[in-house]
């Protein structure tokens, strides 16, 4: 037990562990005298014994066990700061990587076998030194290694590195990923990442190469595709500046790169050969990757990269864009999501006749709609699709702007598909705005304000009437069976959009909870089966003492966001509210209610007569059409 007694914890661990949100942690600190005291850290950042909080938990009655994973992992939390935490999981993964590859040395030897460690980690990149000498931590990755094996072993480890560093982190989504592979990617042979970040893209792949400027990066990479049995190579460098793949020619390219980066060696790269195209502008370095990628695929390759949507139509990338338009290097650009980013699909050009079209999809209400669209391009570049996409002439595109951006180039519909959506919408609106007449509610008119005695929502949480919870700061975005409400479907009203996957650390949402962002949106729940997503706070009131209406229109009204002077955000706790008998409460809260309803009203009324609008501008402009003396 010894060897387990260093471990510590902070507020957000303990939540973590515990099931429960981190303000119940405050909770308990204020509450109980006996909570443990902090043992390191700071007064803003506290740390506290692993094993004293865990006695005290199981002693007042609260769920509390802790995994032999999370054990790993809290103890290398102890054992590094953050600036060294990447590091020491990288080292961790070269162990679990010696693991995999000599168990018999270690099964055999321990700690005898480490010896052989560096020769048989030897293709790990960078000049990190790879030992581990806290010799306590290498018996828990064993034990950890024997029950999960090597692999699920670090990807634990590796998911609680993200979580702590989701800020620092940028992670391409998995199934943009995915979907990258799929499209450019041959079924065997090499693919290459040269801004391999921590190895999303590669992970999919048959045969990884990669580079990543951060050695850190590039050495949890190479884990994380060797632990699968990859024949990988990643080397740690500057992509641009330093390329440690030259003359390397890989069947496919994909590559999630950094936007917006004015210092990518404008001035020292200015002759590079690579810039086959045209010289990349300073303030276009997403054009200096495209070239790299093009430079690094044989003749005939395919390259996926993902690109700001301001790069389809900024000016002084205009004669680069046209330049890879005429030479057939640009076959695709796909709109991923509102505001970016795109995918665009590059192929190096082989001697053979170029295509006169450029492919445009709209993919951001369904990434499904890509794959077939893609086939179908590349199999006949010049027939018209179908659907969310459409082939646009080359030459068309060769004017003053060579704008890319597929918004721009929406296909048109067919007459009876127009008629159809533009009859529906019109109907849909008529009949959603006539409904809003009725849905005011029944409100009295005071001649003199009504002044009522108020307390906090701190207060009330302090009694007991109020649970407050959050949502962990970073869960497994866009995949498994649980849906999430995510900030964006609180703000707009919408139903949960999130995907993940099931964890005792989230928090469920349940009829008559109020949900509210730090910005200041609110949302009464109504239906439960969602988890709670990062950046919301969800407030459970007792019923018998608060009602949930009541509480949420207070923290709906301009008031609640006011309370700190020139600051728009939420500060619930100090936020006040009425102190009325529950009978009264409910009265208000059936008015807050009905304006909730009439909230909701009004923004599907808005939606709807935004493509009314819509239509009704492009109908009138393509033919679909005209205008009548008496309306529609």
């Amino acid at each position: 037990m010894e060897e387990r007694q260093e471990i510590t914890v902070n507020a957000g661990d303990i939540a973590r562990l515990a099931g429960v949100g981190r303000a119940a942690v405050s909770n308990w600190r204020r509450r109980h005298e006996d909570f443990p005291q902090p043992v390191g850290g700071t007064a803003s950042s506290p740390l506290f014994s692993l094993p004293e909080v865990a006695v005290w938990l199981r002693a007042n009655g609260k769920s509390f066990e802790v995994s032999l994973g999370d054990l790993v992992w809290q103890r290398m939390r102890t054992s590094a700061d953050d600036l060294r935490l990447g590091e020491l999981v990288g080292k961790a993964g070269a162990f679990l990587l010696f693991l995999h590859r000599e168990p018999a040395a270690w099964r055999d030897h321990g700690m005898g076998s480490l010896a052989r460690m560096e020769a048989v980690t030897a293709d790990l990149p960078g000049s990190i030194d790879l030992r581990l000498d806290d010799q306590a931590l290498l018996r828990l990755l064993t034990e950890l290694a024997a029950e999960r094996g090597p692999l699920d072993a670090f990807e634990f480890l590796f998911e609680r590195y993200v979580e702590a560093h989701s800020r620092q982190l940028s992670v391409t989504r998995d199934d943009v990923a995915a979907l990258m592979i799929r499209l450019v990617a041959p079924d065997k042979g090499a693919v290459l990442d040269p801004a391999c970040g921590v190895g999303t893209l590669l992970l999919h792949a048959d045969t990884p190469l990669g580079q990543e400027i951060s050695e850190t990066s590039a050495l949890l990479t190479a884990v994380r595709v060797l632990l699968r049995g990859a024949q990988a190579r990643i080397v740690a460098g500057d992509s641009l500046r330093e390329d440690g793949l030259a003359g390397e020619l890989a069947d496919a390219v994909v590559c999630d790169p950094p936007f917006n980066e004015r210092a990518w060696g404008y001035e020292e790269l200015a002759g590079d050969p690579r810039w086959e195209y045209g010289l990349p502008p300073r303030g276009e370095p997403e054009l200096a990757w495209v070239q790299h990628c093009l430079a690094h695929v044989r003749p005939g390759g395919l390259v996926a990269i993902l690109m700001p949507t301001a790069a389809a139509g900024r000016r002084p990338g205009k004669r680069i864009r046209s330049n890879l338009l005429r030479a057939g290097a640009l076959r695709a650009v796909v709109t991923l999501a509102p505001g970016g980013p795109d995918l665009w699909v590059l192929r190096r050009p082989d001697g053979a006749r170029p295509p006169s079209r450029l492919l445009v999809i709209d993919a951001a209400e369904d990434l499904s709609v890509v794959e077939p669209a893609w086939r179908a391009y590349a199999s006949d570049p010049e027939a018209e699709p179908s659907g969310e996409s459409r082939t646009v002439r080359i030459i068309d595109l060769l004017d003053d702007e060579v704008d890319l951006t597929p918004a721009r180039h929406r296909p048109q519909q067919g007459s009876l598909d127009f008629l159809r959506e533009f009859t529906d919408a019109l109907a849909r609106f008529k009949e959603t705005s006539a409904t809003l007449s009725d849905a005011t509610p029944a409100l009295e008119l005071l001649t003199e304000r009504n002044d009522l005695p108020t307390t906090t929502v701190g207060e009330l949480a302090k009694a007991g009437l109020i649970t407050i919870l959050q949502a962990p700061a970073r869960m497994s975005a866009d995949e498994g069976p649980l849906p999430v409400l995510t900030a964006d479907d609180t703000a707009m009203g919408s139903s949960p959009s999130g995907r993940t996957v099931l964890d005792p650390a989230l928090v469920m949402i349940m009829p008559g909870d109020v949900v509210a962002s730090a910005l200041g949106t609110v949302r009464l729940i109504t239906q439960s089966g969602a988890a709670l997503g990062p950046h919301l706070t969800l407030y459970r009131v007792d019923p018998q003492r608060l009602d949930s209406g009541f509480l949420a229109g207070f923290l709906r009204s301009a008031d609640a966001t006011r309370v700190h002077p020139g600051s728009s955000r939420l500060d619930v706790r100090r936020a006040r509210v009425p102190m009325l008998p529950l009978s009264d409460q409910r009265r208000y809260g059936t008015a807050f209610r009905e304006l909730f309803e009439l909230e909701d009203r009004l923004r599907d009324t808005r939606a709807l007569g935004e493509t009314l609008i819509r239509l009704g501008f492009d109908g009138l402009v393509d033919g679909h059409l005209r205008p009548c003396d008496q309306g529609v």
